[in-house]
């Protein structure tokens, strides 16, 4: 048992049909938290055997009906991490959130603990920060340029007036103020561009009956395969490790996709922010969603 206490919550919706890693995601969090919520919506196939599998005790399973009538933006995915969020147990003092598609690497567990106990009385600090890496196409290419967030919040004080913004990505106070919080040395693995061309087409297509995306696009219903060739600005080979836990998935995958590292489509001020990042290490005049303590 951990000496601070520490609730895990995540929801999760069709996870089969959408070929989601959430038995990988729930498994990553286990070895850190007290408890789990696990928060399932109305489902259309066999989500909740998937997570009853697992068999681990910490893990509590709730249910939920997702409302339609929050489409825009994806609001419905906040809607749903409130109620979760609700679950944790009011003893604890940090909830750890985790979505269907992250896996959090092992090598972060300890920094992890050591900032949860840390930070434990000190009411300034309302989040904890990780870095991220986000794959694409296959567990072999990263996404590199600033389209794709390099931080976010994923441990919230349990502080009920702290509440999931927008589409769930992050978090705010009362929705509005940015939180204060501690960059820790721990890494979210994002593996929610990670399928066959076929099951990307599947899961967009999917998830457009539960809310509609702000951005415009091409029509999803034309095609049975998502182009994953035409859709990247840039992208790195992955040479790091993968967390344990999804070891067995990536040694099953069933398809290639061979991605050009060296296309860049950029304009200009892109570039030059991109090629900046490159050789300082830093992302500057980024927006955050989030304020760092020193």
């Amino acid at each position: 048992m951990n000496q601070v206490k520490i609730s895990g919550f995540t929801i999760i919706k069709n996870a089969v049909i959408n070929n989601y890693p959430i038995v990988e995601a729930i498994q990553s969090v286990l070895p850190v938290v007290d408890e789990m919520i696990v928060l399932i919506g109305d489902c259309e196939d066999e989500t909740e055997k998937k997570i009853q599998s697992i068999n681990n005790p910490k893990i509590k399973i709730h249910h939920s009906v997702w409302n339609k009538n929050l489409k825009t933006g994806g609001v419905v995915l906040a809607d749903e991490t409130n109620k979760a969020f609700q679950l944790i147990n009011p003893e604890s003092t940090w909830a750890f959130y985790i979505q269907g598609d992250e896996v959090i690497h092992e090598n972060g567990y300890e920094n992890i603990l050591q900032a949860c106990e840390k930070y434990k009385d000190d009411k300034k600090v309302e989040g904890l920060l990780f870095k991220y890496i986000h794959f694409y196409g296959t567990y072999d290419y990263v996404g590199d340029s600033r389209k794709w967030y390099n931080r976010e919040i994923r441990i919230i004080r349990n502080d009920k007036n702290i509440l999931s913004y927008k589409d769930a990505q992050g978090f705010r106070y009362l929705g509005k103020r940015k939180l204060n919080v501690k960059l820790i040395d721990a890494y979210v693995h994002h593996y929610g561009w990670v399928k066959s061309p076929e099951q990307m087409m599947k899961k967009l297509q999917e998830q457009d009956k539960y809310w509609a995306t702000v951005k415009k696009g091409k029509d999803k219903s034309a095609s049975n395969s998502y182009d994953f060739e035409d859709n990247y600005d840039s992208l790195q080979r992955f040479t790091g490790t993968h967390p344990l836990v999804i070891q067995k998935r990536i040694h099953e995958i069933n398809w290639h996709i061979e991605l050009d590292t060296s296309k860049k489509v950029m304009n200009l001020k892109k570039r030059f922010m991109y090629k900046l990042e490159q050789l300082t290490g830093k992302r500057f005049f980024d927006f955050k969603n989030y304020k760092i303590l020193k």
